[in-house]
């Protein structure tokens, strides 16, 4: 599908319009060892302060979660279970704090370079639709690093090219998510059905339903 360089204006609409249009875009970085490039096939959206259980802006700003707050088209990066980084689109007009979370991807570019990134020193062999399957795999994969927190996605050593037409999705419960943030109630996360680099869905046994 043909991609183009989007404004940054696109961007200031909520997560949830923004989440299914990130699917089939391709998100590009660059670092020193080369670059990687992610055909992104799975997103959740989160919105902010009291109205998503779910989201890390559901009580209001924080040092963690500030970068949500910030404009449109940055990355939010954060570490999480005391291990993992995961990378975030941030949405909405400056002030609100609505965010993408990048779940799922395919390598589309620099595959030998993101297979190292996550091989590391165990010299396995990994799947090409488990490079990037699954948040923490697509940061790994894309070189991403906590530091990345509040990075433009509009310059510099990233690229978002989104696609032409809006891909065919499919919603449901977030994966994960304890409390009602992860019930029913909040089908957010999206994703292209059939796409083999989509990550299995996982229900977290403190959800609502």
């Amino acid at each position: 599908m043909p991609l183009h360089h989007p404004r940054r204006e696109v961007f200031e609409a909520s997560s949830l319009e923004v989440a299914p249009r990130l699917l089939g875009a391709v998100l590009r970085h660059t670092t020193a060892q080369g670059t990687v490039g992610l055909r992104i096939t799975e997103v959740e959206a989160y919105i902010g302060d009291g109205l998503d259980p779910g989201s890390h802006a559901f009580r209001g700003r924080t040092k963690r979660n500030a970068v949500m707050y910030g404009p449109p088209g940055h990355l939010y990066a954060y570490f999480t279970y005391g291990m993992h980084v995961c990378a975030n689109v941030v949405c909405s007009p400056e002030g609100e704090a609505t965010a993408v979370l990048l779940r799922a991807a395919e390598v589309v570019e620099g595959e030998s370079l993101a297979e190292v990134r996550r091989v590391g020193a165990s010299g396995r062999t990994i799947p090409h639709r488990d490079l990037a399957r699954g948040p923490a795999r697509l940061v790994v994969a894309a070189g991403i690093a906590l530091a990345d927190d509040g990075a433009d996605l509009f310059g510099g050593r990233f690229e978002l090219l989104l696609p032409d037409e809006q891909a065919e999705y499919a919603t449901g419960p977030r994966t994960g998510v304890s409390g009602a943030g992860g019930g029913g109630a909040f089908p957010w996360r999206y994703w292209l059905p059939g796409d083999p680099t989509v990550s299995p869905y996982k229900r977290h046994p403190k959800s609502d339903d």
